[in-house]
């Protein structure tokens, strides 16, 4: 590699790497996965670093990385499967005792994010704050409910606040066609009631005591402790499974009756997802070991548990940072 080489190489690093972190927090938004995000942004460095030496800089390093990274994004999100939770996929079954539905092989399952791996590294509050509010957007909103232009859009101008003509540049469109999308977008969020609202921030202490409680709660196999922390709307999801529940009166049955076990089935240890409290899960073999279950991630207010949401994937657990019990 001759010295010209090497100072593009050198300066393409220096210039480009500060922004890694949030923009696999950005591809994980658009994706859903957080495997599938850093897969793209580690092709997204590799296409800026193979053109960085004709980088005129008619726009920041940070918006040539987002362009690249969005319209990859885009790409992925233009095949036919699409990420999705149970709720996105079906209605929610009212019997508590029904079969519970698997899912078919065609099904590709929304997965959560580690805290630690898209927030950013940062001493200023409100911007932890705005990250975590954009990863919960990404489980509950903007990969379910939105097509992907809007959903670019969306997160472009909502959460990363660029402007509406650098959105446009970024995506080959007309600023007017960029309103008009974050319009329907926004109307389309507000229909379905899934702003933020009141939810707590993870490390807030009502948050992290619910946490504790939950998940006493349910290595304990306490149905009744668990009902205790619901709200009366409260929803319950679990991947694989297409069934999910909603309302306190048929999710605390469901628990008692087909899921707790008995106290030491299930072992909990706390961490944080989305911007949400959560707790990596471990259940009991037949031989009495403790193996990989998933990733739950709770939706906390002030209130008290709004949402469960179960991912029963055990590379998850590894993902998270934790390993055999």
């Amino acid at each position: 590699m001759d010295d010209e080489r090497v100072a593009d190489t050198t300066g393409f690093v220096e210039a480009s790497e500060p922004f890694r972190r949030e923009l696999i927090a950005h591809c994980y938004r658009m994706l859903g996965s957080i495997q599938d995000a850093e897969d793209v942004v580690q092709e997204t460095y590799l296409r800026a670093w193979r053109s960085y030496g004709g980088f005129e800089g008619r726009s920041s390093v940070r918006t040539w990385l987002y362009q690249i990274a969005t319209n990859r994004c885009l790409t992925e999100l233009g095949k036919p499967s699409r990420r999705v939770l149970p709720s996105g996929i079906s209605e929610s079954e009212s019997d508590p005792d029904a079969p519970l539905a698997a899912a078919t092989t065609e099904v590709t399952w929304l997965e959560p994010a580690p805290d630690a791996v898209v927030l950013p590294d940062s001493a200023d509050p409100a911007a932890i704050v705005a990250a975590r509010a954009g990863v919960r957007l990404a489980l509950v909103a903007s990969l379910q409910y939105l097509p992907p232009m809007q959903r670019a859009v969306l997160v472009l101008r909502d959460v990363l606040a660029f402007r509406a003509d650098e959105v446009a540049a970024m995506l080959g469109t007309t600023t007017a066609s960029v309103k008009g999308a974050l319009h329907r977008a926004r109307a389309r969020m507000e229909q379905l009631a899934l702003a933020d609202g009141e939810v707590s921030e993870p490390d807030d202490p009502r948050a992290r005591a619910l946490l504790d409680r939950y998940i006493a709660a349910f290595e304990n196999a306490d149905a009744d402790a668990l009902e205790r922390l619901l709200v009366a709307d409260a929803t319950l999801e679990a991947t694989p499974l297409r069934t999910w529940f909603r309302g306190r009166t048929v999710c605390v049955p469901f628990l008692r009756n087909q899921l707790l076990g008995s106290p030491g089935t299930w072992r909990l240890l706390a961490t944080s997802a989305n911007g949400q409290p959560a707790a990596a899960v471990y259940t009991r073999d037949q031989h009495g070991d403790y193996q990989p279950y998933g990733v739950c991630v709770l939706t906390v207010t002030d209130a008290g548990i709004s949402r469960i949401s179960s991912f029963g994937d055990p590379a998850l657990v590894a993902v998270f940072g934790f390993g055999p019990w």
